[in-house]
């Protein structure tokens, strides 16, 4: 794996994490009925506005982060599939191969006009 393709993905899983704790830390809308059991606003860190918008910023960040580094492992991907064609990876072509005649035919009472003829061989 190369370095960049390395430092791409562990920062990928890193912001992955992040994003599910910070979803998970955030208030929903509904959390208003919480604030009366002791939760009020002017006791937070974020000041008496709340965490709602430095959280929200935080995980907007978080998010374009993440997409971007899930197009750049696309991108990786793309190229090293395109490397493994041009290694000469042998590929698996059909070829029409003109039926081979068996002896045995004109025994089995089968008619050489080529009707009712098959690939398969015969059981005895």
């Amino acid at each position: 794996m190369d370095w960049m393709e390395t430092l791409v993905v562990v920062v990928h899983v890193v912001i992955a994490v992040a994003l599910v704790g910070l979803v998970l830390i955030q208030q929903g809308k509904g959390a208003d009925a919480g604030a009366a059991f002791g939760g009020g606003a002017s006791q937070t860190v974020f000041g008496s506005q709340g965490s709602g918008s430095f959280l929200t910023r935080m995980t907007t960040m978080l998010a374009i982060v993440f997409f971007v580094t899930s197009f750049s492992l696309a991108v990786f991907a793309k190229q090293r599939a395109e490397v493994a064609g041009e290694a000469g990876i042998p590929v698996v072509e059909e070829s029409r191969q003109a039926p081979v005649q068996n002896a045995a035919d004109g025994e089995a009472g089968i008619s050489e006009t080529g009707s009712g003829e098959s690939d398969l061989p015969e059981l005895e």
